[in-house]
């Protein structure tokens, strides 16, 4: 009787000691879980406080990969790349259809869906040629961040272009779309690129008509110019 006492006994201790290994390697199997959540999380979450740019980081990255454009592709035989890369950078960073609708004022309401799109298109390729253009005379001018002013969904960043033959001040008008920061309007010593655009497009609509402007920059024999005040 005693032996089978025994015999019960160590069983039961067998168990016990069984149980709190299982137990000890459920809570070890636990924190390792807990430990790699956060181990996740704390990488998740910088990477995508990261990626959230505000209005004046939303310029500089932009002023930045123009400037790596003109510095990587110089001279004339590399014109046709330039163009390309200008046009994924206003792609990317610019409200390019919301400036193409303003430029066109009342007129856009006119325009069927699919001559909007190819207006829109034909807008792209216009700002892009008259960017390129401009960024041939760059001389190595310095551009100072001024300031910055946020309103809900629109914001301003202030700046300063200063080189020999520069001084001037430049006003990015943004507005966050999806999480980012996309340039709709630039404004150049009190001109605005946008109204510049309207003027001159209106006054080609009112002599011919939005087809003839569409033609005209189809076949690249419109040239605009770049933050002139409307009315000089």
């Amino acid at each position: 009787m005693t032996g089978k006492n025994d015999c019960m006994t160590d069983n039961s201790r067998t168990a016990g000691v069984a149980r709190r290994f299982w137990l000890r390697q459920a809570f070890w199997r636990g924190m390792a879980l807990v430990a790699s959540i956060s181990l996740l999380m704390g990488i998740v979450q910088p990477t995508a406080a990261w990626s959230e740019q505000g209005p004046t980081e939303a310029v500089k990255g932009t002023v930045s990969e123009l400037l790596s454009i003109l510095k990587e592709l110089k001279g004339p035989t590399r014109s046709e790349a330039r163009r390309w890369e200008i046009e994924q950078v206003i792609r990317h960073h610019v409200h390019y259809e919301d400036m193409a609708k303003r430029s066109l004022g009342a007129s856009w309401g006119q325009l069927s869906d699919v001559a909007r799109r190819e207006y829109v298109g034909l807008f792209v390729q216009l700002l892009r040629d008259a960017l390129a253009n401009r960024m041939v005379e760059y001389s190595g001018e310095r551009i100072t961040y001024l300031s910055e002013q946020r309103e809900r969904t629109f914001a301003q960043v202030k700046t300063r272009l200063v080189g020999k033959k520069v001084d001037t001040f430049i006003d990015f008008r943004l507005v966050s779309q999806d999480g980012r920061w996309l340039v709709y309007d630039a404004v150049m010593d009190g001109g605005s690129l946008v109204a510049s655009y309207h003027a001159q497009f209106a006054s080609i609509i009112r002599d011919a008509s939005c087809a003839q402007l569409m033609e005209r920059i189809k076949e690249k024999t419109l040239v605009v110019k770049l933050f002139e005040k409307s009315g000089s």
